[in-house]
C-alpha cells in the first residue's frame, strides 16, 4: 500500500469544496498518557480517544473531549482489551460475551463523557492486539461490532470487522498508517521487526499524501516519538496537495 495524506480542518476549507476523493480525515490515538494531546487536538480532525483498558481514565477523557469539543474533532471509542500492563499490545484469548460487554463498557464510559462535553462518539477503532485481531478473527470482530452498538468502525482496508460492519449495513471507514511499515499483504509490520516505526518527518508527510488517495482516514500514532511534529508535517503536506480534512 502507499503513502497516506491527512485531512484538512474545515476552517481551512476553500469557498468551493474539492472533489469528494479530495477529503480526508486525519486521526490520533489521544488519552493515552504518552503525548502532546492538546498539541495533537489542534492538527488533526478525528480523535481515537483510550477508554482505559489500555491506557487513559474517567479524567483524561474529560479534558481530551472538552478539547475536542472546543475545536470541532470528532471523538471515537477507542476500545481495548483489558491490558494496561502491556499497553493493549499483548495478545488475549477472551470469548466473544466477555470482549463484547468489554467493548460495551468501553463504549459507553466515553459516550457518557463525550455527552457531557457537548458531543457525541461518532465511531469505534479497535486498538492494538485487538485491532490485528478483528482484521481476520470474525468472532473477535463480532464481539467488537455487537458491543459498539450501531457505531460506525474505522480500520484496516481488507479487515473482516469492517467486511462485517457492511453486511450489517453499518458505515465502515479504511484508514492508513504513514508512519508504520507494511508488508506484502496489506498488513503491518509487526512492532518486534525491523521498518514497523517510521520516524522521518519527510518520509511519512510523502507516505500520507500517497495513503490519502486511497482511504479514509490517515492516522499517526501519538506514542510515536516525534508524534506532534509528524502530524503538522503530515497536515500541511495534505493541503499543499489539495487535501480538504473533515473529521469523521
Amino acid at each position: 500500500m502507499g503513502p497516506v495524506t491527512p485531512p484538512v480542518h474545515p476552517s481551512e476549507d476553500a469557498a468551493a469544496d474539492p472533489p469528494a476523493e479530495l477529503v480526508v480525515d486525519l486521526n490520533a490515538d489521544l488519552g493515552e498518557e504518552v503525548t502532546d494531546d492538546a498539541a495533537l487536538l489542534a492538527v488533526v480532525t478525528s480523535a481515537n480517544v483510550a477508554c482505559g483498558y489500555h491506557a487513559g481514565s474517567p479524567a483524561i477523557m474529560r479534558v481530551v473531549c472538552a478539547e475536542a469539543a472546543r475545536r470541532g474533532v470528532s471523538i471515537g471509542a477507542q476500545v481495548s482489551y483489558d491490558d494496561r500492563e502491556g499497553f493493549g499490545r499483548v495478545p488475549r484469548e477472551v470469548s466473544y460475551a466477555v470482549l463484547r460487554e468489554q467493548v460495551a463498557d468501553q463504549v459507553g464510559t466515553l459516550s457518557v463523557i463525550a455527552e457531557a462535553a457537548g458531543v457525541a462518539v461518532r465511531y469505534v477503532k479497535p486498538h492494538g492486539a485487538l485491532y490485528h485481531r478483528v482484521a481476520h478473527d470474525h468472532d473477535q470482530a463480532r464481539a467488537v461490532l455487537d458491543g459498539s452498538g450501531s457505531l460506525p468502525v474505522l480500520g484496516l482496508p481488507g479487515a473482516v470487522v469492517l467486511e462485517l460492519a457492511v453486511a450489517g449495513e453499518r458505515r465502515a471507514w479504511h484508514e492508513g498508517f504513514p508512519d508504520r511499515g507494511y508488508l506484502p499483504g496489506g498488513g503491518l509490520v509487526p512492532r518486534d521487526r525491523p521498518g514497523a516505526v517510521l520516524t522521518d518527518t519527510a518520509e511519512i508527510a510523502r507516505r500520507a499524501v500517497d495513503l490519502a488517495r486511497e482511504v479514509d482516514s490517515v492516522c499517526l500514532h501519538g506514542d510515536t516519538p516525534g508524534a506532534v511534529e509528524h502530524a503538522r508535517a503530515v497536515r500541511r503536506a495534505l493541503l499543499e496537495a489539495g487535501f480538504r480534512l473533515a473529521g469523521l
